[in-house]
């Protein structure tokens, strides 16, 4: 099922961005010679798939795609833009750090860029925890959008 996003009624989070910093965690727009590290990384925590996506965030100007990091270390990444303008999305943390509000975090920082790069709204596709995305950032489902743009997807074999 696929989601939709009014980013026009995003509202800041304080609160999470104190404990992010309260955590030596900071979160920032990726840079293009990171790409082989965060789509290695994304990779060997995640899928090939997702790190194909988050290549074409990576190669967009502006860049679509963000990281938590801490000393140096990749904790998550979150992209927009990477199957469909408009999507947001894949977006991952490292199991030992969930729960920590990096999800959140990221998540917020892709949908307020996309308001300032002028979307009104976001599409998040193919959502497993619809109860999040709808209590972080008010999510809805869109109708009829099962199996939805990544029908008949080709599966990279490990």
């Amino acid at each position: 099922m696929d989601l939709l996003v009014k980013l026009y009624d995003l509202a800041p989070n304080k609160a999470l961005d104190a404990r992010l910093d309260d955590a030596d965690v900071t979160l920032r727009r990726a840079l293009p010679p990171e790409l082989a590290a965060i789509t290695e990384w994304i990779r060997r925590h995640f899928t090939a798939g997702w790190a194909s996506e988050a290549t074409v965030a990576l190669c967009r100007q502006p860049v679509s795609c963000f990281i938590a990091v801490r000393h140096g270390q990749l904790l998550g990444f979150a992209c927009y833009d990477a199957t469909a303008r408009g999507f947001f999305g894949p977006t991952g943390v490292d199991e030992a750090e969930r729960g920590r509000g990096i999800g959140h975090a990221l998540l917020l920082a892709c949908l307020n860029d996309m308001r300032a790069q002028g979307y009104a709204y976001a599409a998040i596709g193919d959502v497993g925890p619809v109860e999040f995305y709808a209590r972080t950032v008010g999510a809805t489902p869109i109708a009829d959008s099962t199996p939805g743009i990544f029908a008949g997807l080709l599966k990279a074999s490990s």
